[in-house]
């Protein structure tokens, strides 16, 4: 077999030709328009070889399918006709595999995920492995696009509408059982014998094309036009409920599938290269393109360059609160590496290893995971109220109250009871890291590892870093973080680190709108109709007004006045409304309370006469532009590293609208001169607090941009 191709084929004794897909060089499989050649002389061959009895297509690589087709084919295109002309031949490429007369089986183990789900539909079987990294899916509305070989016209008839749609819609990947049970697959089995079922089944007559395996009320819906009429107009309603019409791939994605169920395969097809090239070239797109790019690019870094991680066999983790049972969890189910938690008190443990057996033993009983892997995973969990076992620990994380003379209390804890080369990592999330490290005996392994609330949840941590930590502990704190399934950024220390940094000025601004009169609700509205996930208001409820109010002296003492928070949250404390943990905030909790409403009585503890003045692109304005602005002042004071990990940091830390790139590539997408302008509008209105940085000032009189 030659090395330098990516699919091989060997003819067996018994007449089937196994296809092996291993791209050279490459971790994971991808497909590539460069494979079109090898891929057509192959297909060549099997219509040609009469001696073929049938066909497996497999993966030479371990735990990897096809992860999908390599997004830089589209970067390449100039015009939505050359991205058209792509999916025109990926559609011709696995229609020709479809129509083999030979049964045309794909053997799945690990990522079968958007081309590569393509190309396995086309197959006229699907057998996978139950391994755990088995995942199909079609994930493409995730970078603005959609399915462009063919995969919004098979998905649909293997799975039935409801259940395409709703994967397409979302990028919502099946495990093994699950990918049976919908009918998208038709065998699992160990991986140790996934050649053997698949050779057994290429081996068999060609089967009939199958149809979706639907049952009761979806059978009748998708069997009339009526029903399908219904399919079609909820799936849009649901999506743009979260979408707020922010990204064009939805509605294109419920028409090509409409397209193909009423007026057939073809016509489907047609309307799905022409629905792909035009997606390609907007601007959301565009953005989400981006963030794929850099993420990618951010797995290969260590974080100090050159510089190799060591390894890490254990963590402690110091607290048993929501925190510290969080981080726990993360180490031992994702990183799966063992945690030890400390705690003072029996019930913190208790509470830690509770926090973590919720969730495994949820997975349990979803057929997500096996009872013995969640056995094994809380086997790896323990707890102690003194520090037996941390002198074996490689990191501690430390999760206690945000009280300085603690957290140094614990780093010389840690000196004392852990090895010499243990590194301390605090999850602060206001406290600079080089107070924390200033009474410490090897202030070089001392490090802040900021994670967000939820930690299972939520996918960034930032790696913040005072001037005398090593490199050696920088890398091994990125790639503790990595192994946890975060994306890691790393920040120089300094009040708020960079995403916190961001949002105070946002919230802060919310807040004095509200105070001037504009409605709760239609501040939040406007903002996540914007692209954030939750509204200013709602955020201050669910952060905590008490922590906001905590953190923004901090703040104001070490930026300046244009951290000053509104004095309305004295006022709310005083009034013991912490937000949503004591159900007392802007808004109505408790049992008996419907939908979402706002808790009127704080307009007359505040003394505000609710009235709206504001045009929502004046909301949008005042609120975003503070928040802009700082992120540059992050850059210019080198709190962040550049732009990219300024926009990452954004978009994972507080949900800047990812379809709009993060804020340096959105600066961008407005003209920094445009930026400068409204800043300098709003400064000579509001305030001194928005006049732009000036690095933005010098870079609008240059005409420069943040990205080349």
């Amino acid at each position: 077999m030659s090395q330098d191709k990516a699919f091989t084929m060997d003819i067996r004794d018994d007449g089937v030709a196994v296809v092996t897909i291993d791209v050279p060089g490459e971790s994971m499989n991808t497909l590539k328009d460069s494979f079109a050649d090898e891929v057509g002389s192959l297909l060549n061959k099997l219509e040609s070889d009469n001696s073929i009895k049938g066909v497996v297509f497999i993966s030479g690589k371990p735990g990897s399918f096809i992860a999908g087709a390599d997004i830089n084919m589209i970067n390449d295109c100039e015009t939505a006709a050359d991205t058209e002309s792509l999916a025109r031949k990926g559609q011709a490429m696995f229609d020709r595999i479809e129509q083999l007369d030979v049964p045309v089986v794909a053997a799945i183990n690990g990522a079968c995920l958007g081309g590569g789900l393509e190309l396995a539909m086309a197959c006229h079987v699907r057998v996978c492995t139950d391994n755990s990294k088995t995942v199909l899916g079609l994930p493409e509305v995730q970078l603005g696009l959609l399915p462009g070989s063919g995969g919004t016209q098979r998905l649909p008839r293997l799975v039935g509408i409801q259940q395409g749609l709703t994967m397409m819609l979302t990028g919502k990947q099946l495990r093994a059982k699950q990918a049976k049970k919908a009918g998208l697959v038709t065998e699992v089995v160990p991986q140790s014998i996934l050649l053997d079922v698949a050779v057994e089944h290429a081996l068999k007559r060609k089967p009939k094309a199958s149809k979706a395996p639907l049952k009761g009320f979806s059978k009748v819906l998708e069997g009339t036009k009526f029903g399908r009429d219904i399919i079609f107009k909820k799936a849009g309603e649901q999506a743009q409920k979260k979408a707020h019409g922010n990204y064009p791939a939805i509605d294109k994605i419920i028409q090509t599938v409409r397209e193909g169920v009423e007026r057939g395969h073809e016509a489907g097809l047609d309307k799905e290269a022409r629905s792909f090239g035009e997606l390609a070239m907007t601007p959301e797109s565009y953005q989400l393109r981006q963030i794929f790019f850099a993420t990618t690019e951010m797995k290969k870094e260590t974080g100090a360059d050159g510089v190799e991680p060591d390894p890490i066999k254990r963590v402690g983790v110091l607290g048993g609160g929501l925190m510290g049972g969080g981080i726990a969890y993360v180490t031992a189910a994702k990183a799966n590496i063992p945690a030890r938690i400390k705690d003072i008190a029996e019930d913190g443990v208790r509470h830690a290893l509770h926090y973590s057996y919720e969730r495994l033993i949820k997975k349990v009983k979803r057929k997500h995971m096996r009872r013995a892997e969640y056995e094994k995973t809380m086997l790896m969990l323990s707890g102690t109220l003194d520090y037996s076992g941390f002198e074996r620990t490689d990191v501690v994380i430390e999760a206690v109250f945000e009280d300085l003379d603690l957290k140094q209390k614990m780093v010389a804890d840690i000196e004392e009871h852990a090895s010499e080369s243990t590194i301390f990592a605090t999850n602060t999330s206001s406290l600079p890291i080089t107070q924390i490290a200033a009474k410490a005996k090897r202030p070089e392994q001392v490090i802040g590892l900021h994670y967000f609330s939820p930690v299972d949840k939520m996918p960034l941590a930032e790696i913040i870093t005072h001037e005398g930590t090593s490199d050696k502990t920088i890398a091994t704190t990125v790639a503790l973080a990595k192994k946890q399934g975060k994306t890691p950024i790393v920040v120089k220390d300094g009040a708020g680190f960079y995403v916190n940094r961001i949002l105070a000025p946002y919230m802060n601004e919310a807040a004095r709108l509200m105070l001037a009169g504009e409605p709760i609700e239609k501040l939040d509205k406007t903002l996540v109709k914007f692209g954030f996930p939750v509204g200013p208001m709602t955020l201050l409820d669910e952060v905590g007004i008490d922590v906001a109010a905590k953190v923004a002296p901090i703040l104001v003492n070490e930026l300046g006045d244009r951290f000053e928070a509104p004095q309305a949250f004295e006022k709310l404390i005083d009034d013991d409304r912490k937000g949503k943990k004591n159900q007392k905030g802007f808004y109505k909790y408790g049992k008996g309370v419907k939908g979402k409403p706002v808790d009127t009585s704080v307009y007359s503890l505040l003394g505000v006469d609710p009235n709206e003045s504001k045009s929502a692109e004046d909301i949008v304005d005042i609120c975003l532009l503070p928040m802009l602005n700082e992120a540059v002042y992050c850059l210019q004071e080198g709190i962040i590293r550049s732009p990219r990990d300024g926009d990452i940091g954004a978009i994972f830390g507080i949900g800047f609208p990812p379809f709009l790139g993060g804020p340096f590539r959105y600066m961008d997408s407005q003209g920094i001169g445009s930026i400068v302008a409204k800043l300098e509008a709003l400064a000579s209105e509001r305030g001194e607090r928005y006049t732009p940085a000036p690095l933005l000032k010098e870079m609008a009189k240059n005409g420069e941009r943040f990205y080349s």
